[in-house]
């Protein structure tokens, strides 16, 4: 259900602006058919690095790094070896708290985020470790200290943290960072201990897509929490776009990916994600019961792909005037920052970097909060310069 009046969330960036990043597919995925394993897409090096210099190449501000226990790349080594060879796009890189120990995983943040010259933001996960099912409380307060002990070797002369989980008092120069405060953090999760770990200490809390109404009843929900810790939150928003000159070319394509599509595949696909579970997946999944025929759940919104992918359920299909319109909306209710993909994710890329991206107030959040050293800030589009 669309919202009628739409009012801002109470947001940190008041500017009207976007952060606009593309997916790669260093987990598996890329195909052009949905359900069907594309053996000319394969997770590897090559496809992926191809896939990051073409973003780059194209003017997306950011490029997501997600993680997963699945055939493919890991998120420090492949952002490692990509860092020299870009020069503008920031690494969006998933970090998994509990998979390394806090201070070498604060000296492996601070070593990567040095390589890219503070082009380094991180995605912060709170999902079980691959090949485990661990106690949620458990979780939220591990993800809790490693966030605290990270942000203390940031901005401080010593690490020291006396928590339930972890026990440290060590010098904190080793794991200083190249960006002032070190990386910002983007954190996603549904269950109330990940939306105050987010409200507690994250900068942009990531969303999948819902109604608008619903997904503003989050923000709402977000936004109150952030403030009993004195704080403001920005929002972002995970999803998948088909953007073509046309509604009925968009359509027509969406049809296209799902023509060889298959029950017990899909399911086999959505099984193996660690997150295929988790709460804001059963939301996605309820989201989809309201969709038509087709499998639209809003004029422009496709929940048909969650059928096959664990996580983000849900895309954009349309022509780039309701594409852009669309996109508008959320950022009047306040998301400042999108994460798209599209099927395959070259030639996606290419279809909206040629259609909908410059008509985008694009910005890169580090450099928007002034994180990166010896740089200007960036002086953001007001609504009136964007009308």
């Amino acid at each position: 259900m669309a919202i009628q009046n739409i009012k801002t969330a109470d947001i940190r960036t008041t500017q009207r602006v976007a952060e606009i990043s593309w997916f790669n597919d260093i987990i598996g995925g890329d195909t052009e058919y949905l359900g069907i394993l594309d053996n000319s897409r394969r997770s590897n090096f090559e496809h992926c690095r191809d896939i990051t210099l073409e973003a780059e190449k194209l003017g997306f501000s950011n490029i997501l790094y997600p993680t997963a226990y699945t055939v493919g790349q890991d998120v420090w080594t492949i952002t490692s070896a990509l860092a020299p060879l870009t020069e503008k796009i920031t690494f969006l890189a998933a970090v998994r708290t509990g998979e390394v120990h806090p201070p070498m995983l604060a000296r492996a943040i601070a070593s990567l985020d040095h390589a890219l010259k503070g082009r380094l933001i991180l995605n912060i996960i709170n999902s079980d470790l691959p090949g485990t099912r661990e106690n949620p409380d458990y979780r939220y307060q591990r993800c809790t200290e490693v966030i605290e002990i990270l942000k203390q070797g940031w901005t401080q002369d010593r690490i020291q943290h006396k928590g339930e989980i972890y026990q440290f008092d060590m010098p904190s120069d080793p794991v200083k960072p190249y960006q002032n405060g070190g990386p910002l953090l983007y954190f996603g999760g549904t269950s109330d201990g990940s939306r105050e770990v987010c409200a507690k200490h994250c900068d942009v809390f990531l969303m999948w897509p819902e109604s608008e109404e619903a997904m503003y009843a989050t923000m709402q929900d977000m936004t109150a929490r952030a403030v009993k810790y004195g704080r403001k939150i920005d929002f972002g928003l995970r999803i998948h776009v088909v953007a073509r000159e046309t509604q009925e070319e968009a359509r027509a394509y969406a049809k296209k990916l799902i023509s060889k599509f298959d029950e017990q595949r899909a399911a086999e696909i959505r099984a193996r994600g660690e997150d295929s579970r988790s709460l804001g997946v059963i939301r996605q999944d309820e989201f989809r019961k309201t969709s038509d025929d087709e499998g639209y759940a809003e004029e422009i919104l496709w929940t048909t792909i969650g059928k096959v992918f664990s996580g983000c359920g849900s895309g954009l299909v349309g022509s780039a005037d309701q594409i852009i319109a669309k996109l508008n909306r959320y950022m009047d209710m306040g998301f400042r920052a999108f994460v798209f993909s599209g099927f395959p994710l070259i030639e996606e890329a290419n279809y909206f970097a040629k259609l909908v991206l410059p008509h985008l107030p694009n910005v890169s959040m580090p450099r928007l909060n002034n994180r990166i050293p010896n740089e200007t800030p960036v002086t953001p589009l007001t609504t009136a310069e964007l009308v």
